[in-house]
């Protein structure tokens, strides 16, 4: 870890003093206070200082200042840090170090300080510019950084990789960095575009293999006001050159993008300097090189592809086959800090499948949630159409934070899956980690449980009858300290209730990691070899649940179309005859329902009975017709297939379906400049945090940059409200939720008040597929409330819309006026909404 560290500085150095002649000035003492601030998993944060920031209430920090009280009563103040010679800043003494500064009547400076070590801090900061002037920010360690008022993500993975354009005003400049233990610096003067290679996305060079079109991931930097198009990226590997056009930069900001090189040229194992020139108009703009690594085809290897999700360049690893007694897949899930290519080198091959190990979209990622789900998924039909695996040969395992998304994929598809393995996991996002958040598991409030539900897909035990046609092996040290073993025996009790097929093993005083066996242990893949997932046409009996159908619908011949409740529980269990024709069972939650035919006869008549209710007869047309049962008013009837405007497992809502089908940033440029301003920093500021947290890129524009053909079946998250954002009579003229200046109308109630925040989701007009979601507010106190964006959190619960006050950063859930999700046909719902009296 100490070399770890020592590299990051040395790249953070290399960075900052190799882009001309320039002055770094580095932060070197502060203030620190615990304020109090909560960033949870859900839709519901508190940020006192933020509070105060919108508000225009907040004092300038001075040392031993009081900046609130506590719960206790206990005065919270500010304290002065110093960097130590690692240039990291910490807390001092300050009794010693400032005797002039009491800490005054009230003032628990251990319990303060104690406060600070458990997080919900901010640092201040402060710069005196002899101009007006750009400069890039560098913060490690922090969560997000306001400077001058304007907000930027942070570092969440403590690396030093995140550099943030920035203006300096002439006079005092103020940082207040989300966070404690950070280290500052600010490269003054520099170039206008710069590139970056700390943070690369990389293939390998398979010897024998070798690519002439392969794709690698580096960061462009923009520090002027204006957009940079029409840059290009030229790269010279071993004297093969390749130049890219790279897309359109934003105004102060950044980039990553995905530039083509020629690895024909290598020929041996080893590391190779690849040279990067970034190009304007032909002129160089800067010079930067990276290494790539080739390899033998028996070894493991990275392979990059752009993914379907937002146009980004992603990676998934491989260890190949050693033989050719089999053709299984294994599609490995790596833990929180760990790369995919990692992943896979702990493996040993095998000679009767290749293993190919997912990203999450970063080494942390999304928990193997959300994106890191999709990605997964992505992943696994790359390796599918790749390798062309056995389709009864196919498995899943991973490790920590791997064998939570073990234990929610299997239990989220168990149709994909011939057995999983989940070794040292914990089931649950609720149960691990999630301490920080400010709705309990469960609550009184309506509104609170409404809230709960939209994270009903994360809580595996809900799902677990799920894993009962898979194998399954669960293995745990059990020494383990990082994951207790207690999850494992938690799952182990739960499944032994009703599972017929479960393997379970305690490694004796094994930690988290006790070596490559952690992961790749025999008895487990010998557990895999002796599990095949059935042939579809054999699987007669269902029994299936999902929390969304937008999230997971089918399972092989049956589907949940749609649900009675959104987010609630739904559960199919089916028995069909293919001899007689029939199809049987019972359902619970379910709308709609699905039937493939595929493995019926045509010309068969076809007879279902529900629920105990009426049966319905069909006459199957053919191998590839499908039928739709509705449940209307407690009976089931047969219906025609559903207009893709209705809520289906093509688009079933919730506030992060917008954040998919290669969105794009529609910000605001029609209001006052203080309110545009507020558009175009929080589409940046969002697309800082999708970069850095997501591995991802997405394109910002103005509104009327925006039309329907030209970004057709492209999810859009628009910035702003009707008042502000020219797009929005395009985009939700028919959403029943309007937001203007100074209002918000919900159907037939109105919220007024230039306070007021909002995100909602609305089917996009014209696609059958993509959605449009709203970061809005009524005026700019309203607008900077929704600065807060959990949605990028892995496992955090949105519902479809959600409207609420300023006052929510300093009262949490409370000050929620309103949430809900619409119904199947995107209306209002009176059954599935919660209001505040």
């Amino acid at each position: 870890m100490k070399h770890l560290t020592i590299l990051i500085v040395l790249e953070q150095l290399i960075f900052f003093t190799s882009t001309s002649a320039q002055h770094i000035h580095q932060f070197r003492s502060g203030l620190i206070a615990p304020t109090g601030t909560r960033y949870g998993r859900e839709a519901v944060f508190t940020d006192p200082l933020a509070y105060h920031l919108y508000n225009g209430s907040l004092k300038t920090p001075t040392a031993g200042a009081v900046f609130s009280t506590n719960e206790k009563g206990e005065k919270i103040t500010w304290i002065k840090i110093e960097a130590d010679s690692a240039n990291r800043l910490r807390t001092i003494n300050t009794e010693q170090r400032n005797p002039g500064v009491p800490a005054g009547p009230g003032v628990n400076m251990q319990s303060q300080r104690g406060a600070i070590g458990r997080g919900g801090a901010y640092v201040y900061l402060t710069y005196t510019a002899p101009k007006a002037q750009t400069a890039v920010l560098n913060v490690k360690g922090n969560s997000a950084v306001y400077v001058n008022g304007a907000i930027h993500t942070g570092d969440v993975y403590n690396l030093g990789y995140m550099y943030i354009p920035v203006a300096l005003k002439k006079g005092l400049n103020e940082f207040y960095v989300r966070g404690a233990f950070i280290e500052a610096a600010l490269q003054l003067s520099p170039k206008a575009l710069q590139l970056n290679t700390e943070d690369l996305t990389l293939p390998s060079i398979v010897i024998g293999k070798q690519e002439a079109n392969a794709m690698a991931g580096l960061v462009v930097l923009n520090t002027t006001n204006a957009p940079m198009n029409g840059l290009q990226i030229r790269t010279r590997l071993d004297g093969k050159e390749k130049v890219t056009a790279i897309p359109a930069i934003p105004a102060m900001s950044s980039r990553k993008v995905a530039v083509g090189f020629d690895g024909t040229g290598v020929h041996e194992k080893g590391k190779f300097s690849c040279e990067a020139v970034l190009l304007k108009e032909g002129k160089v703009q800067d010079t930067k090189s990276f290494e790539v690594e080739a390899v033998l085809p028996t070894e493991s290897y990275s392979n990059t592809f752009v993914s379907d999700m937002d146009g980004s360049l992603q990676y998934y690893a491989v260890t190949p086959r050693n033989g050719d007694k089999g053709n299984a897949l294994f599609l490995s899930v790596h833990g929180a800090g760990v790369e995919a290519l990692g992943q896979a080198r702990a493996y040993r091959s095998k000679d009767w499948g290749t293993l190919v190990a997912a990203t999450n979209r970063r080494p942390r990622g999304f928990n193997w949630e959300d994106w890191g789900r999709l990605d997964a998924l992505e992943v696994l039909n790359i390796a599918k159409n790749k390798f062309n695996p056995d389709p009864q040969s196919i498995y899943l395992t991973g490790h920590s934070m791997g064998g939570h998304g073990t234990w929610f994929l299997g239990a989220t598809y168990p149709d994909k899956w011939a057995a999983i393995a989940p070794c040292a996991g914990y089931p649950t996002m609720k149960g691990y980690g999630s301490a920080d958040g400010l709705i309990p598991d469960s609550s009184a409030d309506p509104l609170e449980q409404l809230l709960l539900r939209s994270s009903n897909q994360s809580d595996v035990p809900k799902l677990a009858f799920n894993y009962k046609p898979l194998g399954v092996y669960v293995f745990h040290g059990d020494a383990d300290r990082t994951v207790p073993v207690t999850y494992a025996r938690q799952m182990r009790q739960l499944l032994g209730t009703f599972h017929p097929d479960m393997s379970y093993y305690e490694y004796p005083g094994g930690s988290h990691w006790f070596g490559d066996h952690s992961v790749d242990w025999k008895p487990m893949f010998d557990f895999f070899q002796w599990h095949k997932r059935p042939i579809d046409s054999t699987v007669n009996t269902i029994d299936f649940s999902a929390a969304s159908p937008g999230i997971s619908a089918a399972y092989y011949w049956a589907g949940i179309y749609q649900q009675q409740h959104p987010l609630m529980y739904s559960r199919i269990q089916l028995n069909r005859d293919l001899n007689a024709g029939t199809i049987s069972g019972t359902t619970q939650n379910v709308a709609m329902l699905a039937f493939a035919l595929k493995d019926f006869m045509a010309g068969k008549e076809l007879n279902i009975t529900l629920d105990g209710k009426n049966t319905l007869k069909y006459v199957v047309k053919s191998t590839t017709d499908s039928v739709f049962l509705a449940n209307k008013t407690g009976e089931w009837q047969l219906v025609s297939r559903p207009s893709a405007t209705q809520k289906g497992p093509h688009r079933y809502g919730t506030l992060k379906d917008a954040f998919q089908h290669h969105m794009v940033f529609v910000y605001g440029t029609s209001g006052t400049k203080e309110e545009n301003d507020w558009s175009y920093n929080k589409a940046r500021y969002d697309a800082e945090t999708w970069y850095y947290r997501g591995n991802g890129a997405v394109d910002i524009i103005p509104d009327k940059a925006y039309s329907i053909e030209k970004y057709r079946d492209r999810g859009v998250i628009l910035v702003g409200n009707r008042s502000t954002n020219s797009a929005w009579d395009l985009l939700l003229k028919d959403c029943p939720i309007q937001v203007d200046r100074n209002k918000i109308t919900n159907g037939n109630k109105t919220f007024t008040g230039d306070d007021l925040a909002a995100y909602l989701v609305w089917p996009l007009a014209h696609s059958n597929t993509a959605s449009v979601a709203a970061i809005t507010g009524t005026g700019l106190k309203g607008m900077k409330a929704a600065d807060g964006n959990q949605y990028f959190a892995g496992a955090s619960g949105f519902p479809d819309y959600m409207i609420f006050s300023l006052e929510m950063l300093k009262q949490g859930a409370s000050a929620i006026k309103s949430a809900g999700f619409f119904s199947n046909e995107w209306k209002l719902s009176e059954t599935d909404a919660v209001d505040r009296n």
